[in-house]
């Protein structure tokens, strides 16, 4: 078995969104319940949730966004920019937990203490923007542990996999003029689903063109599909490409319980493509592996497939 890092931590319910808002504190719940229940917790290594340095949430967000969301967090503000981005008095502070357990998850990774890492936490990132929220995400989470590698950790070549539903508009954005990074997204097609980015035809610009790949997949985008794409398209790119690290954006939304999109892949699903990141991870880079939680709202499938992408890593 590999040993696998987790961050799990209460402090990530704290960001309050409201009872009726899909992204709430009782996704993190049901998670935590079941990865005990389970005993995977207990399989895995805990990594600390610290809050991020802002030097790190400096090198992939303007600081007048950053100034504006502590303020708008701190004056008890209902939402930012758009009013599906809900926030309280403690998202500033839990946003930071989670951007900094990202950068934990990935120093010990690196450092050999762990072999790969999970990190349960909200809010999610990947639709965040430099400059702007959208799609529940305050900070963008991956693409800041994507910058702090090439930053302080010296590497030139970091995949980024994102197999949630919904495109990853923000991270995509972050990197698409930079060749260090390669941004895969399997998702369902902009044509339908949210936020109607990703593209076939978005591929990057200039020093990054050919650095983005995305897959978008038309309802009712089952199993087979997903395998055929990574047949077809991300197993030869990643090969192209040769990362020193990979970090996987786990939305898991693209299950067919989930009520916000009309694919219909099983739970299963999501076992079969960690086994495949992993192996990506092995094949190129001494399987250093890191994995943020970002969608999944319905909360039993949320939670069957969180616990099967642990198992999976664990196995590794």
């Amino acid at each position: 078995m590999a040993n696998t890092g987790i961050v799990i931590d209460r402090r990530f319910q704290e960001h309050l969104t409201g009872a009726d808002h899909p992204e709430k504190p009782e996704r993190l719940a049901r998670i935590t319940d079941v990865l005990t229940e389970r005993g995977l917790v207990d399989a895995c290594i805990s990594i600390t949730a610290t809050p991020v340095d802002a030097n790190l949430v400096r090198l992939n967000h303007d600081d007048a966004y950053l100034t504006r969301l502590q303020q708008a967090c701190e004056a008890n503000r209902p939402f930012i920019d758009i009013p599906d981005s809900r926030i309280c008095p403690d998202s500033w502070t839990i946003a930071q937990l989670a951007a900094g357990a990202a950068i934990n998850a990935v120093d010990e990774v690196f450092a050999g203490r762990v072999d790969n890492a999970f990190c349960a936490v909200r809010p999610p990132g990947h639709h965040a923007e430099r400059n702007v929220s959208m799609g529940f995400c305050l900070l963008n989470n991956i693409a800041v542990a994507a910058r702090h590698l090439l930053e302080n950790h010296g590497l030139s070549r970091v995949l980024i996999l994102d197999w949630d539903v919904h495109h990853g508009n923000g991270t995509q954005h972050s990197f698409e003029e930079d060749s260090c990074v390669m941004y895969i997204s399997l998702h369902g097609h902009p044509g339908v689903v949210y936020p109607g980015t990703g593209f076939v035809d978005e591929r990057g610009r200039g020093d990054g063109e050919g650095f983005t790949l995305n897959v978008p997949i038309l309802p009712p985008g089952r199993d087979d599909v997903w395998r055929r794409a990574f047949d077809e398209f991300v197993l030869p790119a990643v090969a192209r490409f040769d990362p020193q690290f990979v970090l996987i954006s786990a939305g898991f939304d693209a299950h067919r319980d989930d009520p916000l999109a009309p694919l219909e892949l099983e739970t299963e699903s999501y076992g079969w493509m960690t086994d495949e990141v992993v192996r990506i991870a092995r094949d190129h880079c001494d399987g250093k592996l890191v994995s943020l939680l970002e969608g999944g709202y319905d909360l039993n499938a949320l939670a069957d497939s969180v616990a099967l992408h642990v198992t999976r890593l664990l196995d590794a």
